[in-house]
């Protein structure tokens, strides 16, 4: 190899080189500065998203309201084609925000500007913050296909509609922040599926609190899995648009 082209190899080397380091270096700094806050939902509703995930095997896959995760970029290695979005400008992210893992497109689902149609739809733990929610369902089993499915998990409970848990008498956390926590009821989703031609192929009800609604009382962990009839505060839906 001659000199011009250790030279220009260097050259193209270099800058993935310094990111790799700054990246590396990324990674030290949060493993080492790991403080434990609180357990969270999302090993109940990743379980239930990458089960029907290994059943359906979609295509393609459209992931709202990623945030920071590394949900889609979990979802490419499973070899599907992925998209995800969030709102950059929206109460939840008032400083921004920048995904590591993968690219986020910049989309309000509410008023989605996104072109075309998904196999897939997956929105976790997002809906409840959409004060717009109806016009967020909608445009999620827009860019869905017919046959296609739709992943939506949220606080809920099958009786009580709640605009802000956070604010509920005995919520655990919450007051502070300056977005709502939503939790939906049967009358909610019958509207959506009613609204968008959609069916319920499979609902899971989770009790993570030992008060009635999202935050409300203390926290139960593990969490139990139990029944529409019985209590629960979190729902993990599987939505087929037909």
């Amino acid at each position: 190899m001659t000199i011009k082209s250790l030279i220009r190899r260097f050259v193209r080397q270099a800058p993935r080189n310094t990111l790799n380091v700054l990246l590396a270096h990324m990674c030290r700094q949060e493993y080492d500065n790991q403080v434990f806050d609180k357990f969270n939902e999302r090993p109940v509703e990743f379980a239930f998203l990458f089960r029907h995930l290994a059943r359906l095997y979609p295509k393609s896959i459209l992931d709202v309201g990623t945030g920071t995760t590394a949900l889609p970029h979990l979802m490419r290695n499973c070899g599907n084609l992925v998209t995800a979005t969030d709102n950059l400008k929206d109460a939840y992210w008032p400083y921004g925000f920048s995904n590591r893992h993968y690219w986020i497109i910049d989309d309000d689902i509410t008023d989605t500007q996104l072109q075309g149609e998904w196999d897939f739809v997956s929105c976790i733990s997002v809906l409840e913050h959409i004060d717009q929610f109806d016009a967020a369902v909608r445009n999620l089993f827009q860019k869905t296909k017919i046959g296609g499915h739709v992943v939506l998990t949220f606080p809920y409970n099958e009786g009580t509609y709640s605009p802000n848990c956070y604010y509920l008498e005995h919520s655990a956390y919450g007051r502070d922040l300056p977005y709502v926590a939503q939790s939906y009821s049967r009358k909610q989703v019958d509207i959506w599926c009613r609204d968008n031609n959609a069916q319920i192929i499979e609902q899971e009800f989770w009790r993570f609190w030992t008060g009635e609604l999202w935050t409300q009382g203390q926290q139960i962990i593990p969490p139990q899995q139990t029944t529409a009839d019985r209590s629960h505060q979190l729902t993990c839906l599987l939505l087929q648009k037909k």
